[in-house]
């Protein structure tokens, strides 16, 4: 699985790469704001985009909405709290669980 990380803090943006390729997930590319988030989007096709709700001076749902039309059909549509990140969780994400929110 490929994955998109759009967070403006380094700090978890480290741990979050660090944690999910060591349990399977391949980290393709991360973004800061909205506009670099949709720029590598569109560059890389990720599987699952993982977005801040606090994302510096923007909000996280707006981000999201840059996406909708591209994943209106997808059922990856979710919500992980940071705490509760991990691989499995958003395996179950994408595979359709009916539990779409972690935390």
């Amino acid at each position: 699985m490929r994955c998109l990380i759009v967070d403006d803090s380094a700090v978890f943006v480290h741990a979050a790469c660090r944690l999910l390729e060591h349990q399977g997930i391949a980290v393709v590319g991360v973004a800061a704001t909205s506009e670099e988030a949709s720029r590598r989007f569109t560059e890389l096709h990720p599987d699952v985009t993982l977005v801040d709700v606090e994302l510096g001076g923007q909000s996280g749902f707006d981000v999201a909405e840059y996406f909708a039309d591209m994943i209106a059909g997808s059922p990856a549509v979710g919500f992980i709290t940071k705490s509760d990140l991990t691989a499995g969780a958003i395996v179950d994400l994408v595979g359709g669980s009916a539990d779409r929110t972690r935390g």
